[in-house]
């Protein structure tokens, strides 16, 4: 074995004490290895002769194999056995190259969950290196298996079993990228270090660029730099992250490395001297380990040199998006090991002792819980496709994007001509949020409108967990709550903030909520609600009558932009708890009454003239229909309110699927466990007014959700229930009785924050004890997992390469088969990732219907839509004739068609013969796609 002494022999300018930390570390951690104990002897740790991070590191476990002879080696990172041989050959000296016999380059490949694409990298790795002896000698090529779940161990071994200068280093957990290059660096030995990212980006080729600066430049290290003016970006990736990480980048240019315009490529050379010291040193196990090594370098004057490089995005990355957080806080930390930070610590925990301090870390929690729940969409918004969506993610993108277009062109923002060629589509009968579309235009047109879809799904649902948080303490829980306890409250509100937001939790993220939020944005963004409910309490205080209602009116219509659905069922609710309060407390209610009307009617006042316009264009503009045709079974089963959502930690969409219309509209499913505990404290508090009006409104709203007919338990019979006159009231027609349950999110919220707040103030701790174990007894099973994401379609390179101009003349429209429809809708992507260059036959929206304009799903249909949907489902062609050509030239001059698109798809073939058989002629293969030009029969029709 080399020792420290021996090295330092050879080497007499060599630093003592980075002599000390490299080899003491490595050499006592792999002795220790070798014996099965992953703890260095004391004797071995470094502490006193290397600098004072190396005694950290030092009592880590294992960082690697011994050199010499390690075919097939594995060495395991928790310190158990390994294959690697007891007796090892003494290694050459570092710093030689591959003259004298010392190994010239060490290349380390951190790699998690990494199995299919690290046995081609580690091909090119060795064919590059292979090719150029003279150049690189001898080598040795170390992956770092971080704890991966997949067969990433296995695919390194089998390479290190074909090739000796192959090893692996693994770990028994995933620990994150800088533990795992620590790992790697410290089991190298050559005088040059090459760390590479798993997926080569970079291609190993820019090695060569990289390695004559480190010589030319009498450099420490050269980076791979992406920002350098001389780099090629082949493949970008999505605008989202590269903007995260220009922001990221000035952060990390201000707290560590100033002026370094690119620490994360993932692709740098370092002097194998400096980069073990620097390594050893380090205390990172995550994404910033870069911005450590590189400050480290900088702090010990070793020149680092940026070098432009050629980089391709490649997908499947390993950066999530609560990776970006975890890098500031990783940031920070390495901030503050500067000295002069002990004052700065001492009085940001000195101003953070306040209320604001909670309210702050409960918003943060919010919006972390909603990063998690959309964590894989976030990972992948080039592809990512949430997979209970059904097609209502590309409608909604579609209506970010419309939007944004119609901006840009300053065409009218209320209607497009992009889908439903040639009628069009009347955007404000629609739900297309215009409350939050119009102003993320910037976002969309800047991004995408995938980025946009993720942002109001993600920080919408943030907002409105906060909004209700700000609304239960001002009203229940908080100071201002106790203050008014005389007015039928006694002592709810004793200023617990975290009972406020264990109540504001639920009604964020009760199971209809987070069903709504596969894709329906408008019943998750619902931030305004609680600002409407706390303007209508306000005006029953009677004190600011002219002022409140002028802001209810104002927060009522841009409600309205956001989602009037919503408003309605929100309406609904407030106006069930004001006659059930009112019942209860008849006094308070005739102090109220009078204020809260004339405060409706200023309201109104502001509220009408804002949006009458844009409502009158729903109701009577072009494309506008009466009624919405949406299917029969609407309502909820009384055994929904007692079942677990799919999403819900211990749901099954199993068992949820046959309770619900479909997994967006699983609007009960609160769980028998959090339905009981309502009903023991309803029963405990009954006394209270507030408890009992919360209580009969929940109910209410839950048997209004139940439908016009109720079925009777254990019997075939119903009765008829109190949706049945209501569901035929103008407004109300439209209305999914079935969501009117999500009334009961908010309500139960409310309840548990009051028995929340009474549970903290109990001076038994006993009682607080099994408080909480029912609390969490109702709550843990409905604790809301991650959205699954599906890959979505592609979009053909006849759109793509916009090769579809030479098939479309002005005014005429693309018929893609089948045709769009609810049901298959990935067309509106192909228009809304290319800028509308072309419109649509068949959409996927809301329109008018036979003659009574009954709104529907989707265009009218045509003979020929039929038919070819048909064939699409059942795989067979029917009998095509005359008759039958002749009605498709009547639907395809209808569309306006210039030309009949069919991309691969299930029973293409049959789709094929029957479009040949119908057009007469065949189609011909052109961008990914089969296109038949029709623009000649429309014409001549």
């Amino acid at each position: 074995m080399r020792d420290g002494t021996r090295d330092s022999a050879r080497n007499g300018t060599r630093d003592s004490a980075r002599n000390g930390t490299r080899d003491s570390t490595r050499d006592s951690t792999r002795n220790a290895v070798r014996e099965g104990d992953g703890t260095p002897a004391e004797g071995d740790r470094p502490g006193a002769g290397g600098p004072a991070g190396s005694a950290a590191v030092a009592a880590e476990p294992t960082v690697g194999p011994p050199a010499g002879d390690r075919s097939a080696a594995v060495v395991t990172a928790a310190g158990g056995p390994c294959d690697t041989p007891a007796d090892r050959e003494p290694q050459p000296v570092k710093g030689q190259g591959a003259t004298d016999g010392g190994i010239r380059l060490s290349v380390v490949v951190p790699a998690y969950n990494e199995a299919e694409r690290l046995l081609p990298t580690l091909h090119a790795v060795r064919d590059h290196l292979d090719a150029d002896p003279g150049r690189w000698g001898s080598w040795e090529l170390i992956v770092v298996d971080d704890g991966s779940t997949d067969d990433t161990a296995a695919v390194a071994r089998e390479a290190a079993a074909a090739d000796p200068r192959i090893h692996v280093v693994t770990s028994p957990e995933n620990r994150g990228k800088g533990h795992a290059l620590r790992q790697g660096v410290l089991a190298s030995y050559g005088s040059r270090v090459l760390v590479t990212d798993a997926d080569l980006a970079t291609p190993v080729e820019e090695l060569d660029h990289l390695d004559t600066l480190l010589t030319d430049r009498d450099a420490a290290a050269v980076i791979g730099s992406r920002a350098h003016p001389g780099s090629r970006i082949d493949v970008h990736q999505w605008r989202g992250r590269e903007w995260l990480g220009r922001a990221g980048n000035l952060l990390i240019q201000a707290v560590a490395v100033p002026g370094l315009r690119d620490t994360q490529c993932g692709f740098k050379l370092f002097d194998g001297e400096r980069a073990r010291a620097a390594f050893a040193a380090s205390v990172l196990d995550g994404w910033a380990i870069d911005v450590e090594i590189l400050r480290h370098f900088r702090r010990s004057d070793w020149p680092v040199v940026e070098a432009p490089v050629r980089w391709s995005h490649r997908p499947g990355s390993k950066v999530r998006p609560l990776d970006y957080a975890r890098v500031l806080g990783e940031l920070v930390r390495l901030r503050n090991t500067a000295p002069g930070r002990a004052n700065l610590r001492t009085n940001l925990r000195t101003a953070l002792r306040t209320n604001l301090r909670t309210d702050l870390l409960i918003g943060l929690l919010f919006c972390l819980v909603s990063l998690v729940l959309y964590q894989d969409l976030w990972a992948d918004l080039d592809r990512g496709y949430l997979a209970d969506a059904g097609q209502d993610q590309n409608q909604w993108e579609w209506f970010f994007a419309v939007t944004a277009d119609n901006v840009v062109n300053l065409r009218n923002p209320l209607f497009s001509h992009a889908q439903n060629a040639p009628d069009g589509v009347n955007l404000m009968a629609n739900t297309v949020m215009l409350g939050l579309s119009l102003p993320l235009t910037p976002v969309t047109l800047l991004l995408g409108p995938t980025v946009t879809w993720a942002i109001v799904l993600t920080f919408g649902l943030a907002a409105t967990a906060i909004a209700w948080y700000w609304l239960i303490v001002r009203r229940i829980t908080g100071p201002a709550a106790r203050a008014r306890a005389g007015a039928g409250a006694e002592r709810e509100g004793d200023g617990h903030r975290w009972a406020a937001a264990l109540g504001a939790a639920v009604a964020a993220f009760a199971p209809p909520m987070i069903s709504h939020g596969n894709a329906h944005p408008n019943f998750l963004v619902l931030f305004v609600i609680p600002l409407l409910v706390d303007r209508a309490l306000r005006l029953c205080e009677g004190r600011r009558v002219v002022r409140d209602g002028i802001v209810l009116g104002l927060l009522a219509a841009y409600q309205i932009f956001i989602g009037e659905e919503p408003l309605l069922l929100a309406a609904m609710g407030m106006l069930l708890f004001a006659l059930f309060y009112a019942l209860l407390d008849r006094e308070a209610a005739r102090r109220s009454w009078r204020p809260l009307l004339r405060g409706t009617g200023i309201g109104l006042a502001v509220c009408l003239p804002l949006v009458a316009g844009p409502l009158a264009w729903q109701f009577f503009g072009p494309q506008s229909y009466s009624g919405v045709l949406h299917g029969s079974e609407t309502y909820n089963s009384p055994r929904a309110f007692l079942e677990f959502a799919g999403r819900s930690l211990l749901g099954t969409d199993e068992r949820a699927d046959p309770l619900a219309m479909n997994r967006t509209e699983q609007n009960a499913f609160y769980g028998w466990p959090l339905i009981a505990l309502i009903a023991g404290i309803v029963v405990q508090w009954w006394r209270r007014t507030l408890v009992a009006a919360l209580a009969l409104t929940a109910g209410a709203a839950a048997l209004l959700s139940l439908g016009a007919e109720i079925p009777v338990p254990l019997t075939d019979h119903t009765v008829p229930g109190p949706w049945a006159p209501l569901g035929k009231a103008p407004l109300f027609e439209a209305v999914i009785e079935s969501r009117v349950a999500m009334i009961c999110a908010p309500v139960l919220g409310m309840i548990l924050a009051v028995a929340a707040v009474r549970l903290a103030g109990q001076p038994r701790r006993t009682v607080r004890i099994l408080g909480a174990a029912a609390l969490a007894a109702a709550l843990v099973p409905i604790v809301p997992t991650p959205y699954p994401v599906r890959e979505r379609n592609t979009v053909p390179a006849f759109v793509t390469e916009g090769t579809y101009r030479d098939y479309l003349g002005p005014g005429e429209s693309m018929v893609i088969v089948p045709l769009p429809s609810p049901g298959d809708a990935d067309a509106l992507h192909w228009q809304s990732t290319t800028g509308f260059r072309f419109p649509i036959a068949g959409g996927y929206f809301m329109g008018p219907w036979g003659p009574d304009d009954l709104g529907i799903y989707g265009a009218v249909p045509r003979h020929t839509a039929n038919l070819l949907s048909d064939v699409r489902h059942s795989g067979k062609v029917p009998d095509i004739g005359p008759l039958q050509r002749e009605q498709a030239r009547d639907d395809l001059r209808g569309w306006r068609a210039g030309v009949v698109v069919l991309p691969p798809q299930y029973n293409e073939d049959p789709l094929q013969e029957a479009l040949e058989a119908l057009l007469e002629r065949p189609g011909r293969w052109v961008g990914g796609v089969l296109v038949w030009d029709v623009g000649d029969l429309v014409r001549r029709g």
